[in-house]
C-alpha cells in the first residue's frame, strides 16, 4: 500500500472593520499552525476567489454591515462559493458583531446558509465584540469541527496553548 504525504490545505479569508474579527482569524491560524496544518491567511481584499480551488478547506471570516447584510468586500467570494463544483470544499464561517443590533452576526447567517447548499459546512461561529478567553475553546471547536470533515486527516485532539 503506497503511503501519501497529504497535507489539508486550509485559507483563512475574512473581512474586519474594527479588528474583532481579524483577531479571531489570528486565533484560528494559531490553532491550526499548532496542529502542524498549512494554513493561510487572507485579507479578503488580497484573496481571489480562483484561488478556492487550492485548498482543502475554507474559513470564512466576516463582519455583519447595516441590517445584516454581508459587506460590500465580501461579495466577490460569495459569489465564487455559489458556482459549481463546490460540493467538495469543507468550510466554516465566523464572525464578530454585538448583539445589541437587531440582526446579530447576520453576515454569517447568510454565509452559512449558502455554505450548507454549496459546499461542506463544517461549523458556524459567532463572537460577541472582542474575542475573550472563553472563545478560544470555541475557535478549537471550530477548527476541530473542520478537520474532521477533512478527508484521510487524523482527528483532531487536544488544545490549544497560547
Amino acid at each position: 500500500m503506497a503511503s501519501t504525504n497529504y497535507e489539508p490545505r486550509i485559507a483563512i479569508v475574512y473581512a474586519s472593520v474594527t479588528g474583532n474579527t481579524k483577531a479571531v482569524a489570528e486565533i484560528l491560524q494559531k490553532i491550526c499552525l499548532s496542529k502542524e496544518l498549512e494554513v493561510e491567511l487572507w485579507p479578503v481584499t488580497d484573496f481571489q476567489p480562483a484561488e478556492l480551488l487550492r485548498y482543502d478547506a475554507v474559513l470564512v471570516g466576516t463582519y455583519t454591515w447595516g441590517s445584516g447584510e454581508i459587506p460590500k468586500e465580501m461579495h466577490g467570494l460569495f459569489e465564487a462559493f455559489e458556482s459549481p463544483n463546490r460540493t467538495g470544499l469543507v468550510t466554516a464561517v465566523f464572525g464578530t458583531g454585538d448583539s445589541f443590533f437587531a440582526e446579530f452576526c447576520g453576515a454569517v447567517d447568510r454565509f452559512r446558509d449558502m455554505l450548507f447548499v454549496q459546499t461542506e459546512l463544517a461549523a458556524t461561529l459567532k463572537i460577541e465584540l472582542t474575542p475573550q478567553e472563553a472563545d478560544i475553546i470555541r475557535c478549537e471547536k471550530l477548527i476541530a469541527s473542520v478537520t474532521k470533515r477533512l478527508p484521510a486527516f487524523p482527528r483532531y485532539m487536544g488544545g490549544y496553548n497560547q
